[in-house]
């Protein structure tokens, strides 16, 4: 049981009306994306359902396209404006993009972080900087500057150890001599 040509009238049963709609609806906005897609068309489509319901689809937007179509007499005063603006748009979506990555990844990080400093048994900031009065802001300030003296020291340790470790890799003209006189 294939496919058979459907006669073009309306659709007598409520139900099968409401349901042919819905297939055809999605049908016509996937034509229309393809248009836009391959043609680099601007495209608009508003359709109400059998029940009175709007639908609408539109690239680069039903807004932006309408709005062109309303001000069509108007000439615009700097070349093709709507492609610039549908550029200014892509390039600032593309930016918020990015942004919201790199908000979920120090999300992730600033969890990470929690969780380390949980188990060392450190506690969490309970306020914010902006909130702390003076005497904890003074505390904070000692144990950054602690903080800051531990990874200097923890940095000359690593400096030593790395130096120290290059220098047992590279055998001497006196161990070879010693090593030969025996």
């Amino acid at each position: 049981m294939g496919r058979r040509k459907i006669e073009m009238e309306m659709v007598k049963d409520s139900s099968s009306r409401q349901v042919t709609f819905s297939k055809r609806r999605t049908g016509l906005f996937k034509k229309g994306n393809e248009l836009a897609t391959l043609c680099g068309a601007e495209v608009a489509m508003v359709v109400f359902s059998p029940g009175g319901k709007p639908y609408s689809f539109g690239h680069p937007s039903v807004e932006s396209v309408s709005d062109r179509f309303r001000n069509q007499d108007q000439k615009p005063i700097n070349g093709d404006v709507g492609s610039s603006m549908d550029a200014k748009v892509d390039k600032l979506n593309r930016q918020l993009i990015d942004l919201l990555k790199q908000v979920q990844a120090e999300k992730k990080r600033g969890e990470m972080l929690e969780k380390a400093m949980k188990a060392k048994g450190q506690p969490k900031c309970k306020a914010p900087i902006k909130e702390l009065s003076l005497e904890e802001l003074e505390k904070l300030k000692g144990s950054l500057e602690e903080l800051r003296e531990n990874v200097k020291a923890r940095v000359s340790e690593m400096e030593a150890s790395s130096s120290l470790l290059l220098l047992a890799k590279k055998p001497t003209k006196e161990a070879d001599n010693l090593a030969s006189s025996y």
